[in-house]
């Protein structure tokens, strides 16, 4: 699939959103912050579970590209064997994701605990911390991985116009029929256009709904 260029894409269409914006801040603040500690005792329990069920350690580090290019890092649960990264370029050709990002059904990389991890997003649960302090939102585009983004076009790079988020509409609405990154792109690009507080908080509730269901596999 090719594209042309368009200006970069504005947030909210271009009319006033600055006091839109303070409110999608103190969102992520507040739920952020109310998370961490009410699901404590929960994070206690995965950890306990990820460092006793396969070897290898806790977190799994990721180093994303954010708003304007900038680079930043953030720890997920650990759901794969250590040696993950290096054996991707072993599954390159399983992959079902047309373009810089990889996606694979039944990774034979990811442990059993880690499955249920994924199934239920328990996995970006340490993100939250990004979240508060203010490395990403709630809900934005997803931050690509530092070699995924190298494989960026043009296109593509307009996504990291706003700043990321755990969760997007990809998240909630074309994750298990888009196979196609420049798709997923078109989602980024249409959520930064349409984007309002209330456009946040609808994709917080069927995040909710998802998470609750266990479909995100």
């Amino acid at each position: 699939m090719s594209h042309s260029i368009s200006l970069r894409p504005v947030l909210g269409g271009g009319r006033d959103v600055r006091l839109e914006r303070a409110g999608k801040r103190a969102l992520d603040v507040v739920i952020s912050g109310l998370l961490l500690v009410v699901l404590a005792p929960l994070l206690l329990l995965i950890s306990l579970l990820v460092v006793t069920t396969s070897e290898g350690p806790l977190f799994y580090v990721c180093h994303w590209v954010g708003q304007g290019e900038r680079r930043f890092s953030g720890l997920k649960f650990r759901t794969m064997v250590t040696n993950a990264d290096a054996l991707e370029a072993q599954l390159a050709a399983h992959n079902e994701m047309t373009g810089p990002a990889f996606k694979m059904t039944n990774d034979p990389r990811v442990t059993p605990l880690g499955r249920v991890l994924r199934r239920y997003s328990l996995d970006e649960l340490p993100q939250l911390w990004n979240v508060l302090k203010g490395d990403i939102s709630l809900v934005g585009p997803r931050a690509p991985r530092e070699h995924e983004f190298a494989q960026f076009s043009e296109f593509q790079k307009q996504k990291l116009t706003v700043q990321p988020g755990i969760t997007c509409l990809w998240q909630v609405e074309g994750r298990h029929r888009i196979s196609d990154y420049d798709r997923w792109v078109e989602m980024d690009l249409d959520y930064i256009r349409r984007w309002s507080l209330w456009l946040d908080l609808q994709i917080l509730a069927k995040t909710a709904v998802v998470v609750v269901k266990g479909t995100g596999v």
